[in-house]
């Protein structure tokens, strides 16, 4: 298999690089290195997909899946000092570097572990789980996102998914509406959707 972003243990020579970002108000150091997702800065979707993001009225953790280096969690960790946000992702690479940034931002509301998708989060009710989710790893791959995420949200928590229209929005939004039955597409922003299913 090809080395990609998904990849549990990245073989691309390790570069680590350095830059600040400013999300949801707050300004973050983050570091970044080869082998991850979007290493030059925060990616358009999934700044898009922190923005249109609102915190759900109900008690409970949010989850992070493919959290990457960690600029979703980590800003919505931030935001929220109230929550312990769950950062989950198959590339130890990306663990590392998500736990090396929450240091560095002085984050402690979090816990960053290494999971192929949902496969080793023990927690359960979960108020909102939140993902950008990893397109080339497959539809396959990424619909059991979908599956596992409903297993593991409480009654009325929510999924929140940042998807192109091009790269399987629609298709997306057929199939959470098949295991959620209440999807709405929050927000649309240059070819971006921005899906929220809710569980009954």
């Amino acid at each position: 298999m090809s080395d990609h972003y998904y990849s549990r243990k990245p073989q691309t020579e390790s570069k680590p690089r350095h830059w600040n970002f400013p999300l949801l108000g707050h300004n973050f150091r983050f570091e970044t290195d080869t082998g991850v997702f979007s290493k030059s800065e925060v990616d358009f979707g999934s700044r898009v997909l922190i923005n249109a993001f609102k915190v759900p009225d109900l008690e409970g953790d949010f989850l992070d899946v493919g959290c990457g280096y960690g600029p979703i969690g980590l800003s919505f960790a931030k935001a929220n000092e109230e929550r312990t946000v769950h950062l989950v992702d198959v590339n130890t690479r990306a663990i590392q570097l998500a736990e090396k940034n929450a240091a560095a931002n002085g984050i402690q509301n979090v816990r960053i572990y290494e999971s192929d998708g949902l496969s080793a989060v023990n927690t359960a009710n979960f108020a909102a789980i939140i993902t950008n989710p990893p397109i080339r790893a497959g539809k396959e791959t990424i619909f059991r996102f979908y599956e596992e995420s409903f297993e593991k949200l409480a009654s009325m928590g929510e999924l929140w998914v940042v998807i192109q229209k091009k790269q399987g929005a629609p298709s997306t939004f057929s199939y959470l509406e098949e295991i959620f039955g209440q999807v709405e597409i929050v927000d649309k922003e240059k070819g971006y959707w921005i899906l929220k299913a809710t569980k009954d």
